[in-house]
């Protein structure tokens, strides 16, 4: 009897490793873990990365551009730098346009028949806005525009309009008053116009002038330059009008030894 237990239990057991031997076998994917393994030291031996670095040169790969953060800083920063200096420059430009325009204006004497107070290559600035409300009064050093010539003239207001203006020997009277000027001396007769001449120092070549009376009409000035014997000025042309009257004299800023305020 126990013989035959043995048999039948040897022969089940034949019987179930034949059918294991047979049955078809599970396949694991090519990326599972080896029998045994632990996960993560599978994923480290054979994960994606791992498979494409044993895959050498062949197979092709593509690199993102990497943005120049350098460049675009700099970029930024120059353009920042512009914008700050245009917020400057542009305002600043407006109003020295504007000074220009209404305010006040730079020149350079040219000629010598201002000296001794002006003399050749001195710089001014002639203020604009006060004969927007107010005339030329006297004793100012005045510009004017004159018809025909090329350049401003600077001058000095004498006589002012309704006044009678008069040169005598020399002396320059407003309505009788001999005013502080310096004598009218023209250095020849051929520069003189119409009127009577005469000299102190016969043969200098210097002429004490007599002029006018003459009485200013409405918006008329007489002016005179400060170098009297060589200056073209109302004894010639005559009284001037308003009109061509257009800026004083403000400030001599050069040379800065001379500097000076005109009032």
């Amino acid at each position: 009897m126990s013989q035959f237990v043995d048999s039948f239990v040897s022969m089940k057991m034949s019987t179930r490793n034949q059918g294991e031997q047979s049955s078809p076998r599970e396949v694991l994917p090519a990326d599972d873990r080896q029998a045994g393994a632990p996960p993560a030291e599978h994923h480290r031996q054979f994960g994606p990365a791992r498979l494409l670095a044993s895959a050498g040169s062949n197979i092709p790969t593509v690199r993102q551009p990497v943005p120049d953060s350098q460049g675009m800083s700099t970029a930024a920063a120059a353009f920042s730098a512009l914008k700050e200096i245009l917020q400057i420059v542009l305002p600043a430009i407006f109003l020295a346009a504007l000074i220009h325009l209404f305010l006040a204006q730079a020149t350079i004497v040219r000629g010598q028949s201002m000296q001794p107070n002006l003399r050749p290559e001195e710089r001014l600035i002639m203020e604009k806005l006060s004969y927007y409300f107010q005339a030329p009064r006297h004793n100012e050093i005045i510009v004017l525009d004159m018809p025909g010539s090329p350049a401003l003239i600077i001058k000095r207001v004498v006589g002012l309009p309704g006044e009678t203006v008069e040169i005598r020997q020399g002396r320059i009277l407003v309505d009788g008053r001999e005013m502080a000027y310096t004598k009218a001396i023209w250095p020849g007769l051929a520069a003189l116009p119409a009127g009577e001449a005469s000299q102190n120092d016969p043969g200098s070549g210097e002429f004490l002038f007599d002029y006018g009376p003459v009485t200013l009409a409405e918006d008329l000035f007489f002016v005179l330059g400060d170098n009297r014997q060589n200056s073209n000025d109302s004894r010639t042309f005559g009284p001037v009008h308003r009109d061509y009257v257009k800026v004083r004299i403000w400030v001599r800023y050069w040379p800065l030894t001379r500097f000076t305020i005109f009032r």
